[in-house]
């Protein structure tokens, strides 16, 4: 067996282990770990009605912005898994976990064929290992597929660029209608995309862009045909979402913008691979930036590996940059577009440390012992489940038993969720509560049932005389039973009768 055979051998083992360390860490106890609120039930109901009553849509998941609607992309992904595993909302969630290990798989292919096969190794690895992407791979949500298809995009248009294949183009294309569904954060890569078409733009002939241009309109057609019939309301939406952001009356002036830049700069590296201290990671950033300044002239020298860092850096600087332009809160699940660069870069400066001298070996070595300890640390496996998805279908249970096929209605009062995860698995056993509708709509009052039965999820639960619609539209009324289920309290509440008033 001669060299190049033993290192292609080495390097497959090596890259086996890393997708079953990243498969461990991303199923383990996955049911008793999944994220189940009102968000991922309102998910998983519109994909039960795809499957089960042929009910399909056009609109994805609204925003946290305001009445602004995604591409439905992401809930056809679900419909296979969901279907798969029977309704359960387990399966969406092994979904997500198959994307987070293609994105392991795909750093790998990425860092060995425009870098060398040892920054495929080493970003791959990290990339298994990070909290922050086991904690986003595990879980059922539009955002946490992002990484995969931001990767397959970049990786697609470098194949263009570098190795001149130029058929990747549709690849792109359809990654790029995917990621627009996704979530209004992946816009920040149609100036990606312009930049590199100006810089490559004789990679890129007439052909080759009207080819990926059908392409990108052939995954966003169904988003756009929703936009033609209701005069581009969510597009509209769009650039609200940027241009003034949530609960912020700042100008965007260039101070705000350098300050938001600088944040998120430093932040995906600290968020995802150094994970330890902010301080420790603006200290390794400078040191990393400066051996690429100091390896300049070594990096030039390979045409590949040269035009390969100008992807990556076209990716980080103008992608960051564009979206410091966002006034409000960014949050760590708008970072996904730039998930996988944190790893590539640290990957092709540990190939320049190794390729050096034995003191860039050492730092090398000392640096992957710190990061592998640092990720196990703050591991999320290392916290007790959460339990939310046998929790909600424990008590979802017990008013299923309880209502025993009559008509009924239902509200959850809780801080911050909505009561989407209870109706799934209530409307998933054919016992869909009834709604309340209001008065204007239902003057006889035909959708107030007899019964009203509540889930609190709060320390202190008076369901009598609350304000919550469904509560206060089903109108004066008693507690006629009260149980501590799981996690919540349950009342069990009837129209109020007279009788009391004369006892």
């Amino acid at each position: 067996m001669n060299t190049t055979i033993k290192r292609q051998y080495l390097s497959f083992m090596l890259l086996f282990f890393i997708l079953v360390t990243g498969a461990i860490f991303r199923l383990y106890r996955l049911p008793e770990y999944i994220t189940f609120l009102g968000d991922e039930g309102r998910d998983v109901l519109v994909v039960k009605r795809i499957i089960v009553d042929h009910e399909f849509t056009l609109l994805g998941p609204i925003t946290s912005v305001g009445s602004v609607y995604m591409g439905p992309i992401y809930y056809y992904f679900m419909v296979p898994f969901l279907w798969a595993w029977q309704l359960d909302p387990v399966g969406p969630a092994v979904m997500v976990v198959f994307f987070s290990l293609a994105t392991i798989f795909l750093l790998y292919r990425f860092g060995s064929e425009f870098f060398h096969p040892s920054v495929g190794l080493l970003s791959s690895f990290f990339y298994a290992t990070s909290p922050l992407t086991i904690l986003y791979g595990r879980s059922s949500w539009n955002p946490n597929i992002v990484p995969f298809f931001a990767l397959l995009l970049m990786y697609s248009l470098s194949k263009v660029v570098i190795q001149n294949k130029k058929n990747w183009f549709i690849i792109a294309g359809f990654s790029l209608g995917v990621l627009l569904q996704l979530h209004y954060v992946t816009f920040v890569f149609l100036p990606i995309i312009f930049i590199i078409l100006v810089f490559y733009r004789s990679r890129f002939s007439v052909r080759v862009l009207g080819f990926g241009f059908l392409s990108f309109l052939l995954s966003y057609s169904p988003f756009l045909l929703f936009e033609f019939r209701h005069q581009f309301v969510n597009i509209n939406g769009i650039f609200r979402f940027f241009l003034e952001g949530k609960n912020s009356s700042q100008s965007p002036t260039l101070p705000l913008w350098g300050e938001t830049f600088l944040d998120v700069f430093i932040r995906i590296f600290w968020r995802l691979l150094i994970v330890f201290d902010a301080r420790i990671t603006k200290l390794a950033v400078l040191v990393m930036f400066v051996i690429f300044w100091l390896k300049r002239n070594d990096i030039r020298k390979n045409q590949i590996f040269f035009q390969g860092c100008t992807i990556l850096f076209i990716w980080l600087f103008v992608g960051l940059g564009f979206l410091s332009v966002y006034k409000g809160l960014i949050y760590d699940y708008y970072l996904g577009s730039f998930f996988p660069l944190p790893f590539l870069l640290f990957g092709v400066v540990s190939f320049l440390l190794i390729k050096s001298n034995i003191l860039g070996r050492g730092l090398v070595v000392f640096f992957v012992i710190f990061l592998t300890f640092a990720h196990g640390e703050k591991s999320p496996l290392k916290t007790e489940p959460n339990n939310l998805l046998a929790n909600t279908r424990e008590v979802a249970k017990f008013i299923y038993e309880k209502t025993k096929g009559q008509k009924y209605n239902f509200a959850l009062i809780a801080q911050g969720n909505s009561d989407h995860a209870y109706r799934y698995f209530l409307e998933a056993w054919n016992n869909k509560p009834v709604t309340i509708e209001n008065p204007a709509i239902d003057p006889t009052r035909q959708t107030v049932t007899r019964d009203l039965f509540v889930v609190c999820e709060e320390k202190v639960c008076k369901p009598l005389g609350h304000p919550l619609w469904e509560i206060a539209g089903f109108g004066r009324a008693q507690i006629v039973g009260e149980w501590k289920v799981s996690t919540a309290e349950v009342f069990h509440l009837t129209r109020y009768s007279e009788e009391n008033d004369n006892k």
